[in-house]
């Protein structure tokens, strides 16, 4: 069964770090693309950062400078770096990856979601 496990979330002081990891399990090739997105209570959920498969990366503009995304497909891994954390970065943290498969089919899956507090 393919699927994706997130770690790395918790509670960070402003100003601090975590690193969150978004793991595929299953039969799977590679990770062509991933984006990582986040969702505060009560409001939508939103595009913080994405990679595709040739290495180039977007992030929404309140991360810019702060967070990096990055993956690595021998370990089937996709991260989220996240630096110099604010209070408004609490939020559930979701991953989603388009994955294929050996067999050359490719599908997109999402992660359980993490929580990332910030918070003194």
């Amino acid at each position: 069964q393919v699927q994706l496990v997130e770690s790395g979330g918790g509670l960070v002081q402003p100003g601090g770090s975590l690193r969150l990891s978004c793991a595929a399990s299953g039969s799977i090739s590679s990770i062509n693309a991933m984006g990582w997105y986040r969702q505060a209570p009560g409001k939508q959920r939103e595009l913080v950062a994405a990679i595709v498969s040739g290495g180039s990366t977007n992030y929404a503009d309140s991360v810019k400078g702060r967070f990096t995304i990055s993956k690595d497909n021998a370990k089937k891994t996709g991260y989220l770096q996240m630096d110099s954390l604010k209070p408004e970065d609490t939020a559930v943290y979701y991953c989603n990856a388009r994955l294929r498969r050996y067999s050359g089919f490719e599908a997109d899956y999402w992660g359980q979601g993490t929580q990332v507090t910030v918070s003194s």
